[in-house]
């Protein structure tokens, strides 16, 4: 079996053509899909899609490119959102964004927070969006960790291997896309070589990031199988230990066992 950890399963190119990306995810071994919410209007989308397929499971929470647009969203704002739904297993996508800075920074780094006080308060996962914010992304999950017991996933992990041992340190998983199948990921593939695999799951964030040998294809769930087989060789261990492995820690840490 097969985890799909992070996927935006409300995204047109493939909500529009659900039913069969459902089924070819299912054909290649995918049996879990972890649905990423993004905006308000996302979650509506996400909470139709986990009442009609048994497989998918959904989060809630604001991307850091639409905070500005959503100050309103805060920690009881996101409690009351998940709690509405049992299959709504994660807060997130928040985090930061600074390589294009869509909402300013103060106000990413206010929701960033909101989002892992309510994680804490629900005691779920909270699934972070890290780009060129390494340190300031490391300074506030340390900050918040410090006295609060919050389950920290970070996903479509690109960072340092200095970032990479930090967040080891702090016990976060970190989830790893196609984007270590491209050809020009070779500092990507050293750090994850060094990462411990317990500490791994694969995702898609499907359409985005299609794995090799789908590149410039809208990517989808059933691709995953392609970073399943780069893992397998980065790590030296058969494809099937890898799919147990990173779908043993996906139940772990959603607590789905």
């Amino acid at each position: 079996m097969i985890v799909d950890s992070h996927c935006h399963l409300d995204f047109n190119d493939l909500y529009r053509n659900l039913d069969e990306v459902v089924k070819r995810a299912e054909d290649n071994g995918v049996k879990i899909l972890l649905s990423i919410c993004t905006t308000l209007d996302s979650f509506k989308k996400i909470k139709l899609i986990i009442s009609k397929y048994k497989s998918i499971y959904g989060t809630f929470g604001i991307h850091p490119h639409e905070t500005e647009k959503n100050k309103n969203v805060n920690t009881n704002f996101i409690i009351k959102a998940v709690k509405e739904n049992k299959k709504i297993i994660g807060v997130g996508e928040t985090g930061l964004d600074f390589y294009y800075n869509h909402s300013d920074e103060k106000i990413q780094k206010k929701s960033f927070v909101d989002h892992l006080n309510a994680a804490f308060q629900l005691n779920i996962p909270i699934i972070v969006h890290s780009r060129n914010a390494e340190k300031v992304t490391y300074d506030i999950i340390k900050s918040e960790k410090k006295n609060l017991n919050i389950k920290v996933l970070i996903h479509c992990f690109t960072g340092s291997h200095d970032f990479a041992k930090k967040l080891i340190n702090l016990d976060c998983y970190i989830s790893l896309s196609g984007i270590i199948t491209f050809k020009n990921s070779n500092q990507l593939v050293e750090t994850v070589s060094k990462i411990p695999i317990n500490n791994l799951m694969v995702e898609t964030d499907s359409p985005y990031l299609a794995p090799f040998p789908y590149r410039g294809k809208t990517n989808e769930p059933s691709y995953i199988i392609s970073t399943i087989k780069k893992l397998s060789e980065i790590k030296k261990i058969s494809k099937e230990e890898t799919k147990k492995i990173t779908t043993e820690n996906f139940l772990k840490l959603f607590n789905l066992k």
